[in-house]
């Protein structure tokens, strides 16, 4: 037993480290949002503007994007820490310091791929027209309708997935565009990307599950320290090397969080700056020199051998209406190659004899961009084509390539400011899922073996879907892996929280389908 002076003590001391973290935090969070500040008042320093709107709807739109990944802190970022906190091997707010540094450098040294594999399954139309009102109308949608969503089940402690929220967001935007559309040719959802996506998502936690369970197996058959099957007594924390691999292991989890979620909202924010100011964001500044004459070189290969396959065929029409409807349609159309041959040719001659990106006329950007949005969106249809041979096949990647280093960029402020909201998050809402993932998943108390047994399968789970550009869900993959360790140690599991778990799990599609095509319709008539 303690005496009194002892507990005093202890909470003196807890509080005044709470008191330095807190202020290290916000000294992080100052300089973030001061670096973030700057850069983007530096890339806004280009436009000519005779308007404050643009401006003024462009903070909005960041706003509620960093409220999206501020949001997705309370489920996802907050599981990450779940284990160390519960099992008392590092202080709560120093976990959440620790996981925002490597959640940060997770997001920091991400490719960007999944962002884009996540805006790619929106209608091409609206990703073309970003700027306009139906633009803004389905970005808003996305946004309110993940938010919406994660903040009710974080109110009853669910883990739910801000990834599976942002796809189901982005499938109800696709059908109410398609359903509300005036004119006939208008796309929706792109239902073989969207259940490539899908798969992933389901997939994930699956693997979770039978993963951990396994690996629990295997550490009770060959790791023979009781210390590691206990559940934690008190606030004692484990023995140091047992506390060492839970730091190890949460560690990981922060990293993999950054560099696979983060991406999501970075996504959104790149079509939010897109869409408001283009003439700094349309085209990657970066790309200069060489880069832009190896484009143009490319460019003239590709027409090549685009004008082999088509037979030198005229084009009858606009090559970007003609290459849009083959999109809208996700088939190649007789006139396909002849338009998109035609509609390279053109971005070569805006862009081929310029010494970057930078240099292209600033009323031109937006135009340039969506017409290399449009070909390299076209060319899998070619490629889907029989009878080409391995030259063709690499002339076409190869300029396709060139196209998404041209247009699918992130620049480092937005990294920061998305790690920052994460971080964020993850300090104000993360007691309650911590108790989830701690006491009411299995019948009895996570041990140190669990949670380090569910933590390195959701990070090495994490990891391969950053390696096929997938999106995942941090939270399904380590609460099914907990629920894994549970089975396996014959600890059993407490169904009404299970029962909660797949309900949310189930239900977060279709509410968050339903609630994003209500809100695009109702804010496509407002803009």
């Amino acid at each position: 037993m303690q005496t009194d002076a002892a507990v005093a003590s202890t909470t003196t001391s807890t509080q005044g480290s709470g008191r330095v973290f807190g202020i290290i935090f916000a000294l992080i969070l100052l300089v973030g949002a001061g670096y973030a500040g700057l850069h983007l008042i530096d890339d806004l320093s280009i436009v000519r503007s005779h308007s404050t709107a643009p401006f003024i709807l462009l903070g909005v739109a960041l706003l509620i994007a960093l409220g999206f990944e501020f949001v997705n802190g309370f489920h996802d970022t907050a599981n990450a820490v779940a284990t160390v906190i519960y099992t008392h091997s590092m202080p709560a707010n120093l976990a959440v310091i620790w996981s925002g540094i490597f959640n940060f450098l997770g997001v920091l040294t991400s490719s960007g791929a999944v962002a884009f594999t996540v805006v790619s399954l929106l209608p091409v139309e609206l990703i073309l027209q970003v700027g306009s009102g139906a633009g803004f109308a389905m970005v808003f949608a996305l946004l309110f309708a993940a938010i919406l969503w994660n903040l009710g089940t974080w109110y009853f402690g669910l883990p739910n997935s801000s990834s599976h929220t942002l796809i189901g967001s982005i499938i109800g935007v696709g059908l109410a565009n398609q359903l509300t559309a005036v004119k006939t040719g208008t796309s929706g959802v792109d239902w073989n990307a969207a259940m490539d996506v899908l798969r992933g998502l389901v997939f994930s936690p699956i693997a979770g599950f039978l993963l951990a369970g396994l690996l629990m197996l295997l550490l009770k058959a060959l790791v023979k320290i009781p210390a590691l099957y206990r559940a934690p007594e008190g606030r004692k924390p484990p023995p140091w090397p047992i506390r060492l691999l839970l730091v190890l292991t949460c560690t990981g989890v922060s990293f993999s969080h950054g560099s696979n979620d983060g991406q999501k909202g970075m996504g959104l924010i790149m079509l939010i700056l897109i869409g408001t100011v283009p003439t700094a964001y349309a085209l990657n500044g970066a790309v200069s020199g060489n880069q832009v004459k190896t484009f143009h070189e490319v460019s003239v290969e590709v027409q090549q051998v685009l004008s082999v396959i088509d037979h030198g065929a005229p084009v009858n029409g606009n090559p970007r209406d003609i290459v849009t409807t083959s999109l809208q349609q996700r088939k190649l159309l007789p006139d396909t190659v002849p338009a998109l041959s035609a509609l390279i040719a053109q971005i070569d001659q805006q862009v081929g004899n310029r010494p970057s990106l930078r240099s292209v006329p600033q009323e031109q950007m937006g135009n340039v961009r969506n017409d290399i949005y449009l070909a390299n969106s076209a060319i899998p249809l070619v490629l889907s084509q029989p009878g080409l041979s391995s030259e063709q096949t690499s002339t076409l990647t190869a300029w396709r390539g060139l196209g998404v280093k041209a247009t699918q960029f992130i620049p480092a402020w937005v990294k920061v400011a998305v790690a920052l909201a994460l971080g964020l998050g993850t300090m104000v809402g993360w007691k309650r899922i911590v108790v989830t993932v701690g006491e009411r998943i299995g019948k009895e108390h996570l041990t140190y073996a669990q949670g380090a047994s569910a933590e390195l399968v959701a990070m090495t789970l994490i990891q391969a879907a950053d390696m096929y550009h997938l999106p995942v869900s941090t939270t399904h993959v380590l609460t099914s892996g907990v629920a894994g360790t549970m089975a396996a140690n014959g600890s059993g599991l407490q169904w009404s929280t299970v029962r909660n778990l797949l309900l949310a799990w189930v239900l977060t599609l279709p509410a968050s389908i339903v609630l994003a095509g209500v809100l695009f319709i109702a804010l496509k008539h407002l803009f």
